[in-house]
C-alpha cells in the first residue's frame, strides 16, 4: 500500500471516528450483503459497519496478498486474535480470499523452534510484526490463540462449505500440532493448568524485563495482569478447540478418535466448574496467579465466546457481571453476537448501537465493525449456515415489533436474501444453482406452519436458555423463494 493510500485512509477513518464523514459514498460502490430493517438506529448501525470494515481490505499489491487490517491500524497487520474474531463478519462482507489467504499464513508459519507457534501478527509486506517479534526465540504470543484460529477454521468451513479449511495441508498439520505437541510443550494438559510454570519455553538466558521474554507464551488474552500462571480464558480455548477437531475428524470418519478429543475437552469444562467458580460472588475467577491466588480482571467474554459453560444460571451471572461494566472496545465488540446467542436481546441491541455511535472512544477499532456486521447478521437474524447438512436456519431474535431482511450474503457457495417480515413470517430466497436445505425457527409453541397456504410438519424444541422454538424445514430450489409463517 502506497504512503498515499495509507495517509488518505488513516484521514478517512480519523474523520469518521470524529463523526465527520458519512460513508454512504462507499456503500454506493458496492453491491454486495445489504440489511434494512424498520429499526433505523440497527440499519444505520449496519451502514456504519459496512463502510468502516470494508474500508480496511488491504491494497491489491501488498506484498502479503489479500487481506484486511485486524490489529492497531497503524501497524498494517493481522493479529492472529483479531482474525479469528473477524473472520465471519468478513466472510459476510466479500472478504473470501482475505480470509482464505490470512488463516493460511497463521497455520502455516508454527514451527518447532517457536514451540509450535505461529506469528503472532503479520503486515502487509507478509512478515512477522516487528512490533511482536524479534526472533523465534524472542517474541510476544498469546497461548490461546492457536485454539481460537483452529475454532475460527471450522467456522468458516460450516458458513461456506470450503473444506480448503479443514483438508488443506497446512491446516492439518495446524491442527494436529496444535492438539499434541503445542499443548505437551506449553505443560497445557487439563490437570496441570493449576500447577504448570509460568514460563515453560523461556529464553535462556531469561530477562523478566524484556517483554519478548516475559510475553512469550502468555497464558491468557488479558495482558494487563502480572503474574500470570492460567488464565480462565485459556482453558476455555483449550475446551472449545478440542472439541473442533474432534467435529473435525467426525467429518472425516475418524470417529474413535473424535470421541477421545471429544472426552479431553470435556476434561477442562469441568476444571472450569470445579476449580475456577467463586460461589461466594457468584462468577468465575478469570485468572490463577504464580502465587497460587484465584483473581478476577478480563477474560470472562471468552468463557461465553467458547461457549465453555453450561450451567444457565451461571451463564446468566456472568452474563448479568459483563453488562454492569464498561469494558474496552476489543471485549464489548464480541458482546452483540454472544448477548443475542444468549438470550438477551435488548441488550445486544443495545451493544450495537453503543458500538457504532459516534462518540464511542475507539470506534475505529478494525474488531469493532466486523464484529457489529456478525451482530446482526448470525446475532438478530439468527442466520447459521451448516455444511454439513447443506442447510441454512433461521430465526429472528427480537422482542419488538417490526422486521428486517439482509440481501446478497454469500454462503455456502451460493447468495441468499433473508426476511423476516415479523416473529411469525420469514422468508428465503436462494439465488444459487443448488438447491438449500432450510430450517424456519421461530421463538413461541405454534400448532401449524404454512408456505403458500400449503401446511408443513411443524415441530418443537428449545435453545440453549430453555426458550420454546417452533420449525419447519423445507427446501429451495435455485432460483426460488419461500415463505413460511406460522399460527
Amino acid at each position: 500500500m502506497s504512503t498515499i493510500v495509507s495517509l488518505a485512509r488513516m484521514i478517512f477513518i480519523f474523520a469518521a471516528a470524529l463523526g465527520t464523514v458519512s460513508f454512504s459514498a462507499a456503500m454506493a460502490q458496492d453491491n454486495g450483503v445489504q440489511f434494512s430493517s424498520s429499526d433505523k438506529k440497527v440499519e444505520q448501525a449496519f451502514a456504519w459497519a459496512k463502510g468502516m470494515a470494508l474500508h480496511y481490505k488491504g491494497h491489491p499489491k501488498d506484498s502479503v496478498g489479500p487481506w484486511y487490517e485486524s490489529a492497531l491500524p497503524p501497524r498494517d497487520a493481522f493479529c492472529m486474535r483479531d482474525v479469528s474474531h473477524q473472520s465471519i463478519g468478513a466472510e459476510i462482507l466479500g472478504l473470501k480470499q482475505e480470509n482464505r489467504n490470512m488463516l493460511t499464513l497463521f497455520t502455516s508459519n508454527i514451527s518447532a523452534s517457536k514451540n509450535w507457534c505461529s506469528y503472532w501478527e503479520i503486515n502487509k509486506a507478509g512478515k512477522p510484526a516487528p512490533e511482536d517479534y524479534r526472533n523465534d526465540h524472542e517474541f510476544w504470543y498469546n497461548l490461546p490463540a492457536n485454539f481460537d484460529v483452529l475454532y475460527a477454521s471450522w467456522r468458516l468451513y460450516l458458513w461456506t462449505g470450503d473444506k480448503y479449511y479443514i483438508n488443506n495441508p497446512a491446516f492439518v498439520h495446524f491442527q494436529e500440532k496444535t492438539v499434541t505437541d503445542y499443548i505437551n510443550t506449553w505443560v497445557l494438559s487439563a490437570d496441570s493448568m493449576l500447577t504448570r510454570p509460568a514460563h515453560p519455553n523461556a529464553p535462556v538466558p531469561f530477562n523478566e524485563s524484556d517483554s519478548f521474554h516475559r510475553c512469550r507464551g502468555l497464558p491468557s488474552y488479558s495482558e494487563g495482569v502480572a503474574n500470570l500462571k492460567t488464565g480462565a480464558d485459556l482453558i476455555a480455548a483449550l475446551y472449545r478447540g478440542l472439541l473442533t477437531y474432534s467435529a473435525i475428524l467426525v467429518e472425516k470418519g475418524r470417529l474413535k478418535e473424535a470421541a477421545l478429543y471429544s472426552l479431553k475437552a470435556e476434561k477442562y469444562r469441568q476444571q472450569l466448574e470445579t476449580h475456577w467458580w467463586d460461589e461466594k460472588d457468584k462468577l468465575y475467577y478469570t485468572y490463577y496467579s504464580n502465587d497460587n491466588h484465584f483473581g478476577k480482571d478480563e477474560g470472562e467474554t471468552f468463557l461465553l465466546w467458547f461457549d465453555a459453560l453450561k450451567d444457565a444460571s451461571r451463564v446468566n451471572q456472568t452474563l448479568s457481571h459483563l453488562s454492569s461494566k464498561t469494558w474496552n472496545v476489543e471485549n464489548t465488540s464480541y458482546l452483540p453476537l454472544i448477548f443475542y446467542n444468549k438470550g438477551s436481546w435488548d441488550k445486544a441491541r443495545d451493544y450495537i448501537l453503543y458500538l457504532s455511535n459516534e462518540t464511542t472512544a475507539r470506534r475505529e477499532y478494525p474488531e469493532v465493525s466486523f464484529g457489529v456486521i456478525e451482530g446482526i447478521v448470525q446475532g438478530l437474524m439468527g442466520i447459521t449456515p451448516d455444511v454439513r447438512m447443506h442447510s441454512i436456519s433461521t430465526i429472528y431474535k427480537t422482542s419488538a415489533a417490526g422486521n428486517a431482511t439482509i440481501s446478497n450474503l454469500p454462503l455456502l457457495n451460493t447468495v441468499v436474501d433473508v426476511a423476516h417480515l415479523n416473529a411469525r413470517q420469514s422468508s428465503l430466497t436462494n439465488h444459487g444453482k443448488q438447491p438449500l436445505k432450510w430450517k424456519a425457527l421461530f421463538y413461541g409453541s405454534y400448532h401449524q406452519a404454512y408456505t403458500n397456504r400449503k401446511p408443513l410438519a411443524i415441530k418443537q424444541e428449545t435453545d440453549s436458555q430453555g426458550k420454546v422454538m417452533s420449525f419447519t424445514e423445507v427446501t429451495v430450489k435455485p432460483g426460488q423463494q419461500v415463505k413460511v409463517n406460522v399460527k
